[in-house]
């Protein structure tokens, strides 16, 4: 059967605000929150923790298992920062969410996140990694770039991608009707 609601990838750098998006995102839409760190550890989809990134190693085959099923659904935002391992028959939109140097070294620094960590992170940003793997994954017309550095920039993120919601459901309506026929 046909998706009749959207699944929607919020990505980008840790401390981007993806999980801040994500939340107000499910909440404006009334869409599922897919919190793809929560998943990992709760459902061991992990080789164990690397104590010096201070992350999860993952394991890709057994996460896309674990959620796969529930993503063919549709109606889906899933908050990760990784993008590319979602295969893109599944997904409808990816939002790279990018924040200015001075803004995410504040905010990991508020984390607590030890200097490797952090100039791993501020790197990865700085060379766009995530947006190109996510250009390089993805048809280039599902993936848009959009700023976080403020709560307005959320505000107004949040309030677009409600919007492309909206119009995904309008324009897509009739699809679960298709199998009838």
């Amino acid at each position: 059967m046909a998706r009749t609601l959207p699944n929607i990838i919020l990505t980008g750098t840790p401390g981007v605000g993806k999980s801040t998006h994500a939340a107000e995102l499910a909440e404006a839409t009334g869409l599922s929150l897919l919190d793809v760190n929560d998943v990992i550890k709760n459902k061991e989809c992990h080789d164990g923790f690397d104590d010096e990134l201070q992350s999860w190693i993952v394991d890709e085959d057994k996460l896309m298992d674990e959620i796969e099923d529930d993503i063919k659904q549709g109606g889906k935002i899933i908050d990760w920062h990784v993008c590319d391992i979602f295969p893109e028959r599944l997904i409808d939109l990816v939002v790279v969410l990018r924040t200015d140097n001075a803004v995410l070294y504040d905010r990991l620094k508020a984390r607590n996140y030890n200097d490797k960590k952090i100039e791993n992170n501020m790197d990865a940003e700085i060379m766009q990694v995530i947006l190109d793997e996510a250009r390089e994954s993805y048809n280039e017309n599902i993936v848009i770039e959009l700023a976080s550095n403020t709560v307005e920039d959320m505000e107004s993120n949040v309030e677009r991608i409600s919007q492309w919601v909206q119009n995904w459901v309008k324009d897509n309506k009739d699809r679960g009707d298709d199998d009838d026929e």
